[in-house]
């Protein structure tokens, strides 16, 4: 791998700085604040889909179709909704943020015949994103926010077939997530993004190909952004969807040498801590944990307490295992603030002590 300046060196080098010092703070759910808005289709299309399709674009023949549901669509048509999400986790004492792109690649917007406009919804996810906590350095100078690049793990897994009458069949491939990650990327870098991170991977080869495009478009532009990498454990079993454990999936990805790898979503802390113990062992990183408020009842909630995911968390941090703490579905910025003010104070994982010399 060819060795590579940062491309905002000022930035990369204060997330270090703060990364030595303590145990930072990541947000916590986009989706469940949108909801709380309650918002109906009219409010997903604006004025820009009042139709249902693009009309700053040539229409393509496709009929109106419905936009409710998809959520980074509103970067452009409700930019302050989303503004007003990170505001709130900033102010509940997030350090970083992650941008509303989760689902910004051609693969999953296709779902809405918007795939034209992946690069301009993760420039635009960024730019937003970058705003708040550019507001929010102003309010508390000497303590940088952060801007999380996110690159969700699509729809669809080049590694399993969807249908069980046919084990050979794939419904994508790596060149296909590599073009369509690749894409994403260039919007996040130029929307001010400090970091990218492949989170909630559960097919390990959808992220070497996110990987492999991060890659590209570095070598492309001749520096990097640290690169942060989350992957998800999808059930008791202690694997990935792709039928890995922790260990296995940090030797898979290790090779992108990544700021920070971690655990989020599908379980919530208590079920995650075994496997943040397994990486918190075994990297040679940051680790980064950002679980589900519990595991979702009969109604599709969240019943974990801030006050309980806080508690659990800190003896997470408590046992030297963290080095980034958040929340995924079902978190709050209650949540945030109550983990927060959980774990302020707490030595951070120690890093293995050739990487700690060299950073």
């Amino acid at each position: 791998m060819k060795t590579l300046l940062w491309l905002n060196p000022a930035r990369a080098q204060a997330l270090q700085n703060a990364l030595s010092e303590r145990i930072l703070i990541i947000d916590g759910a986009m989706g469940t604040m949108i909801q709380r808005h309650r918002l109906e289709e009219a409010d997903y299309r604006g004025e820009r889909f009042v139709d249902g399709f693009d009309s700053a674009h040539v229409h393509d023949g496709q009929c109106g179709h419905d936009l409710k549901g998809n959520n980074d669509l509103l970067l452009l048509s409700k930019p302050e909704v989303i503004a007003g999400v990170h505001t709130e986790y900033l102010e509940a004492g997030a350090d970083l943020v992650e941008t509303n792109t989760f689902n910004a690649t051609s693969i999953s917007q296709a779902d809405y015949h918007l795939e034209h406009l992946v690069y301009e919804l993760n420039k635009e996810g960024a730019r937003v994103a970058r705003a708040c906590c550019d507001a929010m350095e102003v309010k508390t100078p000497g303590k940088p926010r952060f801007v999380i690049g996110v690159l969700g793990p699509t729809s669809r897994t080049a590694s399993i077939s969807p249908d069980v009458n046919d084990p050979g069949y794939r419904n994508t491939n790596f060149d296909e997530l590599r073009a369509t990650y690749r894409e994403a990327i260039e919007g996040l870098i130029d929307g001010g993004a400090d970091t990218i991170m492949v989170e909630t991977i559960f097919d390990t080869l959808n992220a070497k190909a996110a990987l492999y495009a991060v890659e590209e478009v570095f070598e492309a532009r001749g520096g990097r952004l640290p690169v942060m990498i989350s992957g998800t454990i999808t059930d008791a079993s202690g694997r990935t969807l792709s039928g890995q454990t922790a260990e296995a999936f940090y030797a898979s990805v290790a090779h992108g040498k990544p700021l920070s790898v971690g655990l989020n979503c599908a379980l919530g802390a208590k079920d995650l801590r075994e496997h943040v113990e397994t990486l918190a062992r075994v990297a040679d990183g940051y680790v980064s944990a950002h679980p589900n408020a519990g595991l979702p009842n009969a109604f599709g909630e969240y019943d974990e307490t801030p006050e309980e995911m806080a508690e659990t968390l800190k003896e997470f941090a408590e046992s030297g295992l963290l080095n980034l703490v958040g929340g995924c579905c079902g978190t709050t910025p209650a949540h945030i603030k109550a983990i927060a003010e959980a774990v302020a104070g707490l030595a951070p994982r120690r890093l293995p002590a050739a990487l700690a010399h060299a950073a």
